[in-house]
């Protein structure tokens, strides 16, 4: 294959899936290591992709990908991980669900495997997923709706959320950077995320590798506020030491 039209799937790829592994591309194209990194270092130059150890991610720090992609990206994935996120979650314990299309997968696995839960989220999405059972209580933040994927947001929201005190929050995120930063694009949504952290007991965070180096404009805080990472892949290098410098279990799912 020439190297302009690989470059210019590397870049397809990279914009479908949110990041794409050195070893992946080794494998699809049949060629060197070495060759791929010179491809990503050559696409990074351009501005075309994010350069990571490792792979490479989209580049842009300041929009986030559609919430109708997101949803069909890393499918299962996302379900693998919610499932053995759930498995962490006792019967008849309190929570938080946070905005995005992987807490919306752990309220799937919820629903198909709990009883007795009260959850209080700012996601249409999850009360949607939990209102069906009858022995859930769900109490749904109020404040400003976004139409684009159903989260509530804005001072309503966090003025909502800092009345309880409740076992789990269950977040989702954007990005984490090589240095531990939980990363989001909307500064309102990461205002209310604190508010979860702030209010639980115990913090999980459920992730795909993709988000592992992404890049995004507003800083949420670190990795070492949370209790628990579940994802499908082992952590870059410089993320597993953060982990383990403070003491935070995680989990990899292999999917």
């Amino acid at each position: 294959m020439k190297q302009t039209k690989r470059h210019q799937e590397i870049i397809d790829l990279v914009q479908k899936h949110g990041y794409v592994s050195t070893d992946d591309l080794v494998e699809r194209f049949n060629v060197s290591p070495q060759t791929i990194r010179r491809d990503l270092n050559e696409l990074a130059d351009e501005n075309k992709i994010r350069r990571h150890h490792g792979g490479a991610t989209i580049p842009s720090s300041s929009v986030n990908t559609a919430y109708n992609a997101r949803k069909v990206m890393q499918l299962g994935e996302k379900d693998s991980i919610a499932q053995a996120l759930a498995k962490h979650i006792p019967d008849g314990a309190t929570l938080f669900i946070d905005i995005g299309t992987t807490p919306e997968a752990v309220a799937r696995a919820l629903a198909e495997s709990h009883k007795d839960l009260r959850i209080v989220t700012n996601n249409i999405n999850v009360a949607s997923i939990l209102m069906g059972k009858d022995d859930f209580k769900v109490i749904l933040a109020g404040g400003e709706v976004r139409n684009k994927d159903g989260g509530i947001v804005g001072e309503a929201t966090l003025d909502f959320i800092s009345q309880f005190r409740l076992d789990f929050g269950i977040l989702g995120i954007s990005g984490i950077d090589y240095d531990g930063s939980l990363l989001d694009f909307d500064y309102h949504e990461v205002r209310v995320k604190k508010a979860i952290i702030e209010n639980s007991r115990s913090v999980f965070l459920a992730v795909d590798h993709t988000k592992f180096g992404r890049n995004a404009m507003v800083n949420l805080g670190n990795i070492s506020e949370i209790h628990l990472l579940i994802t499908n892949e082992e952590p870059p290098v410089e993320i597993t030491a953060v982990l383990n410098e403070h003491d935070i279990a995680y989990e990899v799912i292999r999917t």
